[in-house]
């Protein structure tokens, strides 16, 4: 049972107080005088005292009705005082927001780009945590993760911040060594160098070429969590890989990785994910929007 009194009827009070009439009250309240006497019971009830006195003139306020009006006030006002530090928090970025993503995209592309947020929005203290597993944004706190993948929850909200691909690749002194491969099946006599993958199961690639998708199973003698590591091995000539584009694409340029099997790649796009509406947090919203816009600058992330 709610024992505690209801503030709307600590207003009614604190108005019939100021007044000294309940139909002044009501008239301020744009209600019935019935209303305000009703409201008025209640309030005693709840706090077991008399509040006020009711002459055939002037309404007076009890000893008891003194103390809780201006207990009234304080409680009244910091309640007002709250609603309103939500309402500045719905509409100006500031406070902590946890931002997750993947340990070398985390590290070499949102890290920057969190430092570049932090200088526009000085009120924030955003707190950037990598990870190599697929986070659950919710129930682990965080307000954002960015991500590289397409498999997306339904119960979680996406927003695309730009598009990406993976490409099969090796460096040229692997190529002359075993060969290039022809088909996915020649995969299984090739040394792959497999990087455990957030959204993806170990071992297992599934590319796609003109609308058909294939999985195929690759081994080989080295693999790691760690992207950076997997792309140092392939440019060392250990054998091929699966990359994204944004990871490779300097590699490729320079020519010290070349792609493999050009026709198939794996869709995996970076996107924005987060628990809740946008218009329910600033901090979060101007997160999103802010690192949308860095990501439509390629020249800020691709060259990372």
């Amino acid at each position: 049972m709610n024992n505690l009194p209801a503030n709307e009827d600590l207003r009614v009070f604190l108005v019939i107080v100021r007044h000294s009439s309940f139909a002044a009250a009501a008239e301020e309240l744009g209600t019935s005088t019935a209303y305000v006497s009703k409201r008025i019971r209640i309030l005693e009830e709840v706090l077991g005292v008399r509040l006020l006195h009711r002459t055939t003139r002037r309404v007076v306020v009890t000893e008891d009705g003194e103390r809780v009006f201006h207990w009234a006030q304080q409680v009244l006002d910091d309640v007002d005082q709250l609603l309103q530090e939500v309402s500045i928090t719905k509409r100006t970025p500031r406070g902590p927001l946890r931002i997750s993503s993947s340990f070398g995209f985390g590290r070499r592309v949102v890290a920057p780009m969190v430092s570049r947020m932090l200088a526009r929005y000085p009120q924030l203290q955003v707190r950037l945590e990598v990870f190599d597993r697929l986070i659950d944004v919710a129930a682990e706190g965080f307000d954002l993760d960015v991500r590289i993948g397409d498999e997306i929850a339904p119960h979680l909200i996406a927003r695309r911040l730009a598009d990406n691909h993976r490409v099969l690749c090796a460096a040229p002194s692997y190529l002359a060594r075993r060969g290039t491969p022809r088909s996915l099946r020649d995969l299984s006599n090739h040394d792959c160098l497999v990087t455990k993958e957030r959204d993806h199961p170990f071992g297992i690639w599934k590319l796609r070429a003109k609308g058909v998708e294939q999985s195929v199973k690759v081994t080989g003698p080295l693999s790691s969590n760690n992207g950076e590591i997997v792309v140092q091995w392939t440019v060392n000539g250990g054998g091929i890989t699966l990359r994204s584009l944004w990871d490779v694409e300097p590699l490729l340029r320079e020519g010290k990785l070349v792609r493999v099997l050009p026709e198939w790649r794996q869709e995996a796009n970076i996107w924005a994910v987060y628990p809740s509406r946008l218009d329910n947090s600033a901090k979060v919203r101007v997160g999103v929007e802010f690192l949308q816009e860095q990501f439509a600058a390629p020249e800020l992330w691709q060259s990372a």
